[in-house]
């Protein structure tokens, strides 16, 4: 458990059900059989980016709230995973509605390519990947889950490489004096690092 919570696995499993979830709505979610004046008696079928429209912009969201959640600061993390949650909610609640009423999604979709408006009757049921994507929404669920458990050990983002605001610029020299940064030394073209016996005091 205590691996789980750490920012690696969490990264990845949050990464992996992303793009396992962008990867299946490209597959056709829905089959059924139309019988219309226009389509006449025919087989149709409905990929999930046709029958959950929005899905794939969720699924890049959940990516980039998995990438946000490893790599901000505290606040900025718990806004990320406020929307990883929230986007969960989403896409679970997306193919679900294609689970329990295949006839209702795939009408419109009938409908719209022969050009009308409104929907077509259709006897339509489900194929395998609405579940896949449910599978996908579960591993992004886990690495949610690792994140929660292990953020509080988390440090936060390295300042290391960033320059000091106005505030705070200086530091205190040896005898309480304001001496500049080693930002302030190397923007102005001396090496912070030198300290030869011309830099000694």
């Amino acid at each position: 458990m205590s691996r789980l919570g750490r920012r690696g696995p969490v990264a990845l499993l949050g990464l992996v059900g992303a793009f396992a979830l962008l990867a299946v709505t490209f597959r056709p979610w829905v089959t059924g059989a139309v019988d219309d004046a226009v389509l006449g008696a025919t087989r149709i079928s409905a990929t999930g980016v046709e029958v959950a429209p929005g899905l794939t912009a969720v699924a890049l969201a959940l990516a980039a709230a998995a990438v946000a959640t490893v790599a901000s600061g505290r606040v900025t993390r718990v806004v990320a995973l406020g929307g990883w949650a929230l986007l969960l909610v989403v896409a679970g609640l997306l193919a679900v509605r294609v689970l329990l009423d295949p006839d209702g999604v795939l009408g419109p979709v009938a409908a719209a390519r022969v050009g009308r408006t409104g929907s077509v009757e259709t006897l339509a049921d489900p194929t395998v990947w609405p579940v896949a994507a449910l599978v996908a929404l579960v591993l992004s669920l886990v690495g949610l889950a690792g994140a929660i458990l292990g953020m509080r050990r988390w440090a936060g983002p390295s300042s290391r490489y960033e320059v000091p605001g106005t505030e705070g610029a200086d530091v205190a020299g040896p005898r309480g004096e304001r001496v500049g940064s080693a930002w302030d030394e190397l923007s102005a073209g001396r090496d912070p690092t030198d300290v030869g016996p011309d830099r000694q005091t």
